[in-house]
């Protein structure tokens, strides 16, 4: 996965392979193994990609060592992956206790509504895993047109994605092209 974003990155940015392995001094035989998924650039090579790119690199550090199935790659989980950004949190509680049935989870989300009332009540924390892709049925977090939202991920054929509450009193929500869309992360538990 995370050669896939670079390749996404670079293409953006429009910087050619012949260019990034100038700007990072790497061989753009190995550029092309790490951007296939073939092999995983070391941190050092990674730190030095994203300087290159001008992202951060603790976004993409997220991506480390995930994979993309094939129902991934059918609703493109790339495209919704954010890059650049991260999440802002406007106050802070203190810490919680992890558990270690969560070891790969980066934050703690209070949750304040109930539109998941059956998995999840509102006050409730749930642990969540930063910049994981999902398959359809997982619970996810969110940011949809600047609204931060937990709901249960669908994805259709075509690449159709849904977001659908677990309290019937919410509407499910079916994506449009226009809608700005991205996956923060899996929400564990």
């Amino acid at each position: 996965m995370i050669g896939d974003m670079i390749a996404k990155i670079r293409k953006e940015k429009g910087i050619s392979k012949t260019e990034l392995s100038r700007r990072t001094k790497i061989n753009i035989g190995h550029l092309t193994h790490i951007e296939k998924g073939e092999r995983n650039p070391s941190q050092k090579a990674l730190k030095n990609i994203c300087k290159a790119l001008d992202v951060p690199y603790q976004q993409l550090m997220l991506t480390y060592g995930k994979t993309i199935n094939e129902d991934q790659e059918t609703y493109n989980v790339i495209e919704h992956i954010s890059y650049n950004k991260v999440l802002a949190i406007d106050s802070i509680n203190g810490f919680i206790d992890c558990p270690a049935e969560f070891p790969s989870s980066s934050i703690a989300i209070k949750i304040n509504d109930d539109s998941m009332d059956s998995s999840f009540n509102k006050g409730d924390y749930v642990f969540v895993e930063l910049n994981s892709p999902l398959n359809s049925k997982d619970i996810g977090l969110f940011s949809l047109n600047n609204e931060i939202l937990i709901r249960k991920f669908y994805s259709r054929k075509g690449g159709k994605i849904i977001l659908k509450p677990e309290n019937k009193n919410y509407d499910e929500i079916t994506l449009k092209d226009s809608d700005k869309f991205y996956i923060i992360g899996k929400v564990l538990g």
